[in-house]
């Protein structure tokens, strides 16, 4: 088995159950019939950058990075929908006007977004400025900040 193809077995099962140790990863990977050893699941646990977080039934479980700032994502994009007073575009750059000090939380959430056409924030008080890569690509990444704010 090469380590690639059992590493994308590791993340689909921690993303579909709640892995709570290496015992028990290992045992779900023999019945999938793939036979590893406890020091192959520690080392593929680093590779993979797992973390552990807490479920919602408040046992401790396996996650990506990613999985464990779902909490974070969904914390900053309240902030964001309750922040944001206006959103404008002057060529390829999207002006947010948001509540007296809320620019730089608004800014730290759209970065959490991860949207691709984005190349950065620039925060003050109460306005965001953000560039985007290329002017055709304002209106998709207005699109994406709408959704946040219905």
């Amino acid at each position: 088995m090469k380590k690639y193809t059992r590493q994308t077995k590791i993340l689909e099962l921690i993303s579909k159950s709640e892995v709570e140790t290496q015992e028990e990863l290992a045992e779900a990977l023999k019945n999938m019939g793939i036979d590893v050893t406890q020091a192959t699941i520690s080392r593929d646990i680093k590779e993979l950058r797992l973390v552990k977080v807490m479920a919602k039934s408040g046992k401790y479980k396996y996650a990506t990075i990613s999985q464990s700032q779902e909490g974070i994502t969904d914390r900053l994009n309240k902030i964001f929908e309750n922040s944001v007073v206006s959103i404008d575009n002057a060529m390829n750059m999207i002006i947010i006007k948001t509540i007296p000090g809320a620019a730089q939380i608004c800014a730290s959430a759209i970065d959490y977004m991860g949207i691709d056409e984005i190349v950065g924030t620039l925060a003050g008080d109460d306005n965001v400025f953000v560039a985007v890569r290329k002017m055709e690509q304002v209106d998709h990444v207005l699109q994406e900040f709408k959704k946040n704010i219905r």
